[in-house]
């Protein structure tokens, strides 16, 4: 039974359900703001953590669950996997990025067909959902060929190397002509044997080269996730006996916005004011520079009742600064005036890693954490990345003590910490560090394995605040949201994890609160 049964609401209160929810960043902010969420996440290990911080979750794949498990639910957020479309400058990622949209308008298609039954809108679901299910049964098929041909290959590989040393090469020029290797066939030996075994290694690389093309054109399996929301919104909001969502947020990396504003126009069509907006995290206070495609949207019950556009949502208001790396501020310290938000109010300097993780040892102080948290002193430190720049694997970014963070990764841990001054190696971010980073409380119970990969995938938690903050309670003015942010930033900072919670199975739905009406 979720532990969240006889919480009460607070007066502003809503009930959320976060699909790909991760190990809680937007639903920590949630809880410091009086909401109630229940997450759905399939990683075990982001699980855990979920667990040990005390937030409602669900192990499972999302697809496995329905919006009419959650009648009661009235917000719907989350953050589909789409790593596919990272590489959108490439034919995989253009492809999949197309399928995505085909299969959005599609959808519209039926929600905005005239004498439409909720019948015929499933169906266009069905067929959606057989086709891609279809496309990843066969692409698991490739895969487990591709696995055997690659473990075919590497015997072959060492094969020709113990031909090659053999025939009186030394290990190392063996190795050296495997490591050069390329077209196989190219290469002039007279050993019969040896010949044969090129033969062969250069027909599986071609094979593996096939391999590779068919699951280009059959797609990336996450293709399917990133449509989940959009269909329990629809569900939601066509279904006979259901109400639609009264808010839904969604975010991700930003080559996801193009999917964003096609999703908008859906929700345009159900009843929705909208905005979609690229938000740079160190611009909400989040010691780090990082980027988030972020769909918004509100319920319009009139425009929905009336058929009529319902119109856009405002944007959310930056409260800091943006980060302009070293080299352009010299263009900017003669600039006229600092940079000033809508409504002309000047903006805070954006915060440094240094005054983040500062402010944490304060605050693990102030909590008396048993354990405590593992934050160290260090001088004035330079973060060396795991990450080559320029397309220099060589060439490292760096970024200084007094600066935000680069994107925080699941390679975070990666990262050296060095000396300012002297180079000398210091200690690397623990989790407790990294978690600050990306604005989690310094108490974060992080657990499990992959901790950094948890961390590097997750919503900072502080940009999730102006965001909910904005889209359910548009009702405060601009001083008024201002007292509000400051006081959950002071919540979230403070926040100490709830007593651990068991983490839900599927089957355990029809016992949630959510569930009840």
């Amino acid at each position: 039974m979720s532990h969240i049964e006889n919480a009460p609401l607070s007066p502003a209160g809503f009930r959320i359900v976060d699909l790909f929810a991760g190990p809680g960043g937007l639903d920590v902010a949630a809880d410091v703001l009086g909401h109630q969420v229940t997450g759905i996440e399939w990683d075990s290990e982001a699980c855990k953590t979920r667990g040990e911080a005390g937030l409602d979750t669900f192990k499972g794949d999302v697809r496995e669950f329905r919006a009419i498990f959650f009648p009661r639910a009235q917000v719907l957020t989350g953050g589909p996997p789409c790593q596919t479309f990272t590489v959108a400058g490439h034919g995989a990622g253009r492809r999949a990025l197309a399928d995505v949209l085909k299969y959005i308008e599609q959808l519209h298609d039926a929600v905005r067909a005239e004498n439409q039954s909720w019948k015929g809108i499933f169906r266009t679901w069905h067929r959606i959902s057989e086709k891609l299910r279809s496309k990843e049964r066969e692409a698991e098929k490739v895969k487990a060929r591709k696995r055997e041909v690659e473990d075919i290959r590497a015997t072959k590989r060492r094969a020709i190397r113990k031909r090659l040393v053999h025939l009186g090469n030394s290990d190392d020029a063996a190795k050296n002509i495997l490591k050069e290797l390329k077209d196989p066939q190219k290469l002039e030996f007279q050993d019969y044997e040896l010949k044969g075994l090129l033969k062969e290694l250069s027909d599986l690389n071609d094979e593996l080269v096939k391999l590779k093309d068919e699951l280009e054109e059959l797609g990336d399996e996450r293709t399917g996730l990133v449509l989940q929301p959009l269909w329990w919104v629809i569900e939601r909001s066509k279904r006979p006996g259901s109400t639609p969502y009264e808010a839904v947020i969604l975010e991700q990396v930003p080559t996801v916005m193009p999917v964003w504003k096609e999703y908008a126009k859906v929700l345009a069509t159900l009843g929705y004011k909208t905005r979609t907006q690229l938000m740079h995290t160190e611009a909400f206070g989040v010691p780090q520079t990082r980027r988030r495609a972020v769909l918004m949207a509100r319920f319009d019950p009139i425009a929905f009742a009336n058929k009529t556009h319902p119109g856009y949502l405002r944007k959310v208001s930056e409260s800091h600064m943006h980060y302009q790396p070293r080299a352009e501020q010299a263009d900017h310290l003669f600039s006229d005036a600092p940079e000033k938000d809508e409504s002309g109010k000047s903006k805070e300097k954006w915060v440094s890693m240094e005054k983040a993780l500062k402010k944490a040892k304060e605050v693990a102080g102030n909590l008396e954490l048993d354990p405590p948290p593992e934050l160290h002193d260090r001088p004035d430190f330079t973060v060396v990345s795991n990450y080559g720049t320029g397309g220099d694997p060589k060439l490292r970014g760096r970024r200084d003590h007094d600066t935000p963070a680069a994107t925080v990764t699941g390679k975070i841990s990666r990262n050296r910490v060095v000396r300012k001054d002297n180079g000398e190696h210091l200690a690397r971010f623990s989790s407790a560090e990294s978690g600050v980073l990306q604005t989690f409380p310094v108490a974060y119970p992080w657990s499990g394995k992959d901790v950094p990969q948890q961390i590097g995938n997750a919503v900072p938690p502080r940009l999730a605040l102006h965001v909910l903050r904005h889209v359910l309670e548009p009702e405060l003015n601009d001083e008024e949201a201002e007292k509000r942010l400051e006081q959950a930033t002071t919540a979230l900072e403070n926040w100490k994890p709830k007593k651990p919670v068991e983490v839900l199975e599927r089957e355990d739905w029809d016992k949630h609160p959510f569930a009840g009406r």
